[in-house]
This record gives structure tokens, sequence and C-alpha cells, in this order.
């Protein structure tokens, strides 16, 4: 193979930052690492703030920098010969952008707790948009949350990325499930198992939604105080789970005014419950939505799509052909 390789790059952080398509070092596989040609890489919300300068851009040691988290692929090289995975093994993973290159490129080395096989019922695309978004989802809804039968669950931004993925777990552990949306996607969101859709643009959901025993807030205080107005309609001890980073900076103070639990979350690239999700995937209790594939070359195209919002689902990059 050959020491460099293609790669959508930015050669700042900042708001005039673009993505361009040019040559880097292809990735060196050590210690535990495997190596993985990338066929597919999704895009995520926090790809787009790094790239503005939030997110993690105050980590990137360097320019120019790849970005992305998300990637399916096929395994190149292994740390030795009796490992689980393979060369020619068709898997999907995450990064951990900055600490290592993105996944917006032709190969990634990543650590082999962050590879898990793809599901069956994929190709390389739908699972390239699944490990953030899915494992963001489980960590907020199964993890933190504790979804369980009867548990009452208000998802906001149910039909996005993360959003699609925790309507789907938390109903499949038996959560009733409450989705704000748009109506164009309350038919999408009540196929994922969201007993009731609340259509933020005709509706104040803090006024039809009732008590509810967990807010997973995918918004946050950015958007017209989501995050203030979801504590109102939690019951005394309730929990809020707020996931984008840096939405809602005063929520500790006022979740202990308001008598409710309140915590941040961080997803962590963990193969096992990865591979958790691939099998819910594989036997139909999961679905994966994807509403845009763009090439590498149009990678900025599809962070402009992403920032004027209203993504159902994921979008992906398509970096490299199927194998044969």
């Amino acid at each position: 193979m050959a020491d460099a390789m293609r790669a959508l790059v930015i050669d700042e952080a900042g708001e005039g930052a673009e993505l361009r398509v040019g040559e880097v070092p292809r990735p060196l596989r050590v210690s535990d690492e495997v190596l993985v040609r990338v066929i597919a890489a999704g895009v995520n919300p926090i790809d787009r703030k790094t790239k503005l300068g939030k997110g993690v851009a105050a980590a990137i040691p360097s320019f120019p920098a790849v970005l992305g988290n998300d990637f399916a692929g096929v395994v190149e090289t292994v740390p030795y010969a009796a490992h689980p995975l393979q060369p020619g093994d068709r898997v999907y993973g995450m990064t951990r952008v900055p600490r290592g290159s993105g996944s917006y490129a032709e190969y990634v080395s990543v650590s082999s707790m962050s590879v898990a096989p793809m599901p069956v019922a994929t190709g390389f695309v739908e699972a390239a948009a699944v490990p953030c978004a899915a494992l963001t989802a489980w960590g907020a809804v199964v993890d933190v949350a504790r979804a369980h039968d009867g548990q009452r669950m208000l998802i906001h931004a149910g039909a996005g990325g993360v959003g699609h993925f925790a309507v789907q777990l938390a109903s499949y552990f038996g959560a009733h499930v409450t989705a704000t949306g748009s109506s164009e996607n309350a038919e999408f969101l009540a196929s994922l198992g969201a007993r009731r859709v609340i259509d933020y643009t005709s509706e104040r959901f803090e006024e039809v939604a009732g008590e509810q025993d967990v807010v997973i807030d995918l918004i946050g205080n950015v958007v017209d105080e989501t995050g203030t107005r979801s504590l109102r309609v939690l019951r005394r001890g309730g929990l809020v789970v707020n996931v984008p980073t840096r939405s809602w900076p005063t929520m500790a103070e006022e979740a202990e005014a308001a008598g409710v639990r309140a915590t941040g979350y961080s997803v962590s690239p963990d193969a096992r419950t990865l591979a958790v999700i691939s099998r819910l995937i594989d036997d139909g209790s999961v679905r994966v939505h994807v509403d845009g594939e763009y090439p590498l070359d149009l990678g900025e195209a599809a962070h402009r799509r992403l920032g004027e919002g209203h993504v159902r689902g994921k979008l992906v990059l398509r970096v490299a052909p199927d194998p044969a």
C-alpha cells in the first residue's frame, strides 16, 4: 500500500473552514489497532461543530486535519494472526478524533475495542450511519435513563440521527415514547415506535406532553430554550439527559431548582455495545435511515445540508466503491 491516502481535510477550524480533498499520510497501525479500508463514513453534528471551531476543535494537534467519527469498511491488517477480526472482514465502528485521524479518508487505524462486525442486514452506507448515533442513543436511553416497561420518556428531535435510534431503543425496552418532530415526520416517528408525536411547529410540548419520567434532550437551549422548557414536563425527581455539548450551560442549576435530576452524556466507541446493536438491526428490531449519500469530494455539501437542519436519520459519505 502507498504511504499516502486520499482524505477530506480542513486547513483550519473556524467559521471560514471548508472541507477539501487532499493527500495525507496513511495511518500506521500500532499496538491493538486494526487498520480498516474505509468504504463509507457517517456525517455527524460533532464533525461540523469541530470544523467550525467548536466541538473538539481545541484538541486538533495540527493541520490539515481529517474529521469523521463513523466508518464502515474492510479489515486490512490486525494486531496478530489469531485475532477475532481478520483481513477481509466487513466491520464498522468509531474513531477517536482528534486523538487520531478521522474516517473521512481511505483508511483508519483504530483500537480493536472500537470495531465490530457489520450487521449482515446492512450495506456499507447504512452501517456507516450507525455507530456514533446509535451508541449515543444507547448510552442516553439504556445506560443512563435505563429504559423499561411503562416508563414515560420524551425524546426531542426524534427523527434525527441520534433521535431515530433513541425512539426505537426506548420503545424496544418498553418505554412509552413521546417524540417531538415536524408534521412531515409524524408517520416516520410512529413507525419507529413513538406512541405520540408532538408537532413542535404547532404545539408547545410542555403544554401537551403530560408528566414524564425522562426527557432525552437532543437540542438543548440553542433552539427556543428547549432544555429549560423540558424541565416543566418532568415529574419530581425525574431525569433529563442532555446530549449536544455546550447546548445548555445552566442545566445543572436549573434542574436542581426544579427538583429533578440532570446529566450530560458523551459517547464511547464501545464495540461490545455496537455488537448488541448489530443483533437488533439484524433481527429487525432497529432499522437505519439514511437521508442522503454523498461522494467524498462533496463532503462540504453534506456539511451544508446538515447545517440546514431537518435531516431525517443520517447523511453518509461514500469513500470507495463496495468491494467485489
